[in-house]
Parts: structure tokens; sequence; C-alpha cells
């Protein structure tokens, strides 16, 4: 509705409208047809439902029944296409910072 402007790498605040749907298929269509997938919302106590959204949704999160307003450091907080990169988090940042090496030795 408003915003959703570029400001060099940074977008500024933006106002969504909502959009309704006729059937389950369509939405998880309108969902994945974006570029960007930070996160996503779903509002149900369908268990069938809610584990399609998981599988076929292409966002970093798929956020159940809440707002996006909930974060525990351990999460693997992060999005998908054009929504970054990698995952943040405890862990995954330890992973970031460590460089793997593989030793092969052959001692006959």
């Amino acid at each position: 509705m408003c915003g959703g402007k570029l400001q060099g790498s940074i977008l500024e605040p933006t106002l969504f409208t909502v959009e309704s749907y006729s059937a389950f298929d369509e939405a998880l269509a309108r969902v994945n047809d974006s570029l960007y997938g930070l996160q996503s919302g779903l509002f149900s106590r369908n268990p069938g439902l809610i584990l399609r959204a998981f599988e076929e949704i292409e966002a970093g999160t798929v956020m159940v029944n809440d707002v996006p307003t909930f974060r525990a450091d351990q999460m693997p907080y992060g999005g998908m296409k054009d929504s970054g990169t990698g995952r943040k988090g405890l862990r995954y940042s330890i992973e970031e910072m460590t460089e793997r090496e593989l030793l092969l030795l052959n001692l006959r």
C-alpha cells in the first residue's frame, strides 16, 4: 500500500495488504511467487496444512499462529532467495567463523 522503496540496501517501512484466496494451493503459490523469503506466517489449527506449508513455502521461517517478534538465539534465523544467505544464531555464527581442515595420512 505504501513504502517499500529501497534506500541503498535498506528497505523503508512498508505496509502490505492482505489478499484472500480460494484454495490453499493458490495461497502457497502466491507466497512463493516472490523474490523474497525471509519469513512467512500461517494461522491454522490443521496439522496437515501446517506441515504442508512448512514443506512448500520458500522462506527461512514459517511462523504458525504467532507474529515474528518471537526469537531465541539458538534459532537458525535467515532467509531464502533474495532475502539473504546463511543463517544467524549461535551455532551458525560459530560455524561461519570456523575453518575446517582435513588431513589424509598414509603411513605405509
